[in-house]
């Protein structure tokens, strides 16, 4: 909503009707009804009320019934405490919130009871193949010890060892 003067109508909608609510209707089937939002057109013709019943899907039902069998009170109401040339029709609409919430409540739910199988199943997973599968550079050993004798005795001044240390070729 853009326009200043129809946010400062719709809050000052909000309001009445809210303090009408709390007041009471003297209609039986009214539950626990809370305003949550007023949205009104650019031209201040119409006002949408959107609204929440706590309380069962029967309670919902009759709050509905209720609300739209006292809209013409409600506007009348409305109309002696706003200050505007025509007074705006009203249209009580059932706010979705609570049940978006509660939906989206669930699947951060769900997502976390995977996220918890993912973690445990990870914790007991080995890997396929090699548990180190990069390839590691060679490792020389620098100098062969000349005055020691290899197992089968023979001194490491052989002509088949010549240069066998030597990592340059």
């Amino acid at each position: 909503m853009a326009n200043p003067r129809a946010r400062k109508v719709a809050d000052r909608i909000k309001e009445v009707v809210a303090k009408r609510l709390d007041k009471g209707l003297r209609d039986p089937r009214l539950g626990f009804v809370t305003i949550t939002d007023v949205q009104v057109t650019g031209d201040l013709q119409h006002a949408s009320i959107f609204y929440t019943v706590y309380g069962t899907d029967q309670e919902r039902a009759d709050s509905a019934a209720a609300l739209t069998a006292a809209t013409g009170m409600l506007r009348t109401e409305v109309g002696r405490n706003l200050n505007t040339r025509l007074t705006p029709s009203l249209e009580f609409i059932p706010d979705g919130v609570p049940e978006n919430a509660a939906s989206i409540e669930a699947l951060l739910r769900e997502a976390r009871e995977r996220d918890e199988l993912t973690l445990s199943s990870a914790a007991t997973a080995q890997y396929a193949g090699d548990p180190d599968p990069y390839v590691k550079p060679r490792e020389y050993v620098d100098e062969v010890d000349e005055d020691e004798p290899d197992d089968d005795g023979a001194d490491d001044h052989s002509a088949d060892d010549a240069g066998a240390g030597d990592l340059e070729r």
